[in-house]
C-alpha cells in the first residue's frame, strides 16, 4: 500500500472512531511506529487530523464521539488514572462519581475498597459496583441518556443536592489552556456542577487527550478541584494554575505525584 492510500485510510479510521493511536495503526497496517508517526505528522500538517498524545483525533472530535469509541481512546492511561484516584479514597468514605469513561476506570479500581457509599448518575458505574460486598451504591433519578447510560436533568440535580460527601470524582470532555472545564450536554453540566458544590474534596480525572478537544458548555474551572489526575499535563499554564490554586497535580505517566 502506498503512503497516500494508507493516509486516506488513517483519516477514515479516525473519523469513524473519533481518534486513533500509533499502536492501533501499526497493528492495522503492519508498518513501523516511525512510519505511522510520519503519516500522522503529514496529516496533521494538512489539517486532516489533530495530534494527541500517542496518536491523533479527527477534527470532528470537537463533537462528542460515540461512547464505545471513547472507551478505546487512551485505555491504559485511564486505567492508571483510575488507580491513582482510588488510592486517594479511603475505606468507609462517601463519594460522587459522574459520567465518563475515565470515571468508570476509577470505579473499577475501587472494587477492592470496603464500606464505601457511592452516589452516581452513571448506570455503568452503578452496575459495576453493585455486587461489591459492603459497598452501598445509590443511583440518581432522571433522564437516562441512551448513548452512554448517563442520568441527566433537573431530577438528577435535585437528587445530588440532598448529599454532602467526602469526595467527588469528576470527568470532563475538554479542558482549555486557561483551566476552563467543558462538556457537550448542558443537562450533564448541571449535574456535574451540583456534584462539585456538594463534595468536600473534588478529584478531577482526565487523560491528556482532553487538552486537544473543545466543547461548548462550561462546567466550571480547574481551580474548583482539589486534586487533578492526568497521565501528562502538556500546558505550562495548567501547571502554573495548579500551583497558584494549591491543586495537587498527579501525572500517572511517571507513576509519582508532583509536590
Amino acid at each position: 500500500m502506498n503512503p497516500q492510500m494508507r493516509q486516506a485510510q488513517i483519516v477514515e479510521l479516525a473519523r469513524q472512531k473519533g481518534g486513533v493511536t500509533v499502536e492501533q495503526l501499526v497493528e492495522a497496517f503492519d508498518v513501523t511506529p516511525q512510519t505511522i508517526r510520519k503519516d500522522l505528522n503529514i496529516l496533521c500538517d494538512r489539517g486532516a487530523l489533530k495530534r494527541t498524545h500517542g496518536g491523533a483525533m479527527h477534527p470532528s472530535g470537537v463533537e462528542n464521539v460515540e461512547y464505545e469509541a471513547r472507551r478505546q481512546i487512551a485505555t491504559e492511561e485511564k486505567q492508571a488514572i483510575g488507580r491513582a484516584a482510588a488510592a486517594l479514597i479511603p475505606n468507609d468514605a462517601s463519594l460522587f462519581i459522574n459520567i465518563g469513561t475515565t470515571t468508570e476506570a476509577v470505579s473499577q479500581a475501587l472494587a477492592e475498597h470496603r464500606g464505601l457509599m457511592v452516589i452516581t448518575n452513571n448506570i455503568n458505574v452503578a452496575n459495576r459496583l453493585r455486587t461489591v460486598p459492603s459497598m452501598e451504591v445509590v443511583i440518581a433519578g432522571g433522564v437516562v441518556r441512551p448513548s452512554d447510560g448517563g442520568i441527566v436533568g433537573e431530577a438528577a440535580v435535585d437528587f445530588i443536592r440532598q448529599f454532602k460527601v467526602d469526595f467527588a470524582v469528576i470527568g470532563v470532555s475538554a479542558i482549555d489552556a486557561d483551566g476552563a472545564l467543558l462538556d457537550f450536554d448542558f443537562r450533564e453540566v448541571k449535574v456535574a456542577q451540583a456534584i462539585i458544590a456538594n463534595a468536600r474534596h473534588v478529584i478531577l480525572v482526565s487523560d491528556s487527550s482532553k487538552f486537544d478537544r473543545t466543547a461548548p458548555v462550561r462546567i466550571g474551572h480547574l481551580s474548583q478541584a482539589h486534586t487533578f489526575i492526568t497521565d501528562f499535563c502538556p500546558h505550562d499554564s495548567i501547571r502554573t494554575l495548579c500551583a497558584d490554586a494549591e491543586i495537587r497535580l498527579i501525572e500517572t505517566r511517571s507513576e509519582s505525584p508532583s509536590p
